[in-house]
C-alpha cells in the first residue's frame, strides 16, 4: 500500500515546462535599474527632503543611458542598434500595407513596442541634462519648465510602453513581460542567447550601488561641514568675549 502511494506521488509530480533563454542578465538588470531610477526620480521630483535621492537617481539614469548606448554596439544581436533600427524602419512597410488592405496586426504590435522603447531612450538625455542645469542653478526658472516637460514626456512614453505590454499580453494569452523578468520564455528549443552575461550584470549592479552609497556619504560630509561652518562664527565670538574679559 505504501509502495503504491509513493509511486503515485512520484508519477503525479508536475512535469517541468521546457523553456529557453531569450534575454541576458545584463539587459534585464539594466532595464530594472532604469525603471527603478525613473520611478524613484519622478516620485521625489517635488520633494525638498528627498532632493538628494531625486538628483542621484537622475545621475543614475544618465549613467545607465551610457551603458545602454555601449550595449547597443557590443551586446547580443537583439539588443543592438541595428536590430532596433531595422524594426523602426518596418513602419513604412506597415503603412503601405494599410493602404493596400494588408494590415498585419502582429507587426503593428511589435512596431508599437519598439517605438515606445525608442521614445523612452530619447527622453533620458534631455531629462538628465536639464535636471543637471537646474541643480547647478546655471539658468533661470525657465529651465525648470523644460525639465518638467521632458520628465512628463518620459512618463507618457513609459506608461505607453507598460500599457502595450499589458494589453498585448492579454491579446496573445501569454506574459510578454516574463522574458524581461526571468530571461526565458516557455517552449522547447535551444537558448537564443549563448551567454547570460552574469558577470557584467553583477558589475553594473555593484557600480550603481557604489554610486548611491558614495552620494549618501558625500551628502553626510557636506551636511557636517555646513554644520561646523555655521557654528564657527558663534565660537569665535564667544572666544573674543572671553579674551576681553
Amino acid at each position: 500500500m505504501m509502495s503504491n502511494t509513493a509511486t503515485a506521488t512520484v508519477s503525479g509530480a508536475p512535469t517541468p515546462v521546457p523553456s529557453r533563454r531569450t534575454v541576458d542578465a545584463f539587459t534585464r538588470t539594466l532595464h530594472a535599474l532604469l525603471a527603478l531610477s525613473f520611478a524613484g526620480a519622478y516620485i521625489t521630483a517635488e520633494s525638498e527632503i528627498f532632493r538628494l535621492v531625486h538628483v542621484s537617481l537622475g545621475y543614475t539614469m544618465g549613467g545607465l543611458l551610457v551603458a545602454r548606448l555601449l550595449w547597443g554596439f557590443m551586446g547580443p544581436r537583439y539588443a543592438r542598434w541595428s536590430a532596433m533600427w531595422g524594426k523602426l524602419r518596418g513602419l513604412g512597410d506597415w503603412l503601405r500595407g494599410m493602404r493596400t488592405g494588408q494590415t498585419q496586426w502582429r507587426q503593428a504590435q511589435n512596431l508599437y513596442m519598439v517605438w515606445t522603447v525608442a521614445m523612452v531612450l530619447l527622453a533620458i538625455a534631455p531629462v538628465v541634462f536639464s535636471g543637471y542645469v537646474v541643480y547647478q542653478e546655471w539658468t533661470g526658472e525657465w529651465m525648470e519648465d523644460v525639465h518638467e516637460f521632458f520628465g512628463n514626456f518620459m512618463l507618457i512614453a513609459v506608461s505607453a510602453h507598460i500599457a502595450g505590454v499589458v494589453l498585448f499580453s492579454l491579446g496573445r494569452g501569454r506574459n510578454l513581460a516574463k522574458p524581461m523578468l526571468t530571461g526565458r520564455v516557455d517552449g522547447a528549443g535551444p537558448d537564443l542567447i549563448k551567454s547570460n552575461h552574469m558577470f557584467l550584470a553583477a558589475l553594473l549592479f555593484a557600480a550603481v550601488l557604489a554610486f548611491w552609497v558614495e552620494q549618501w556619504q558625500s551628502s553626510n560630509r557636506l551636511q557636517t561641514a555646513e554644520l561646523v561652518s555655521s557654528l564657527q562664527p558663534g565660537l569665535g565670538k564667544s572666544q573674543s568675549n572671553f579674551d576681553e574679559d
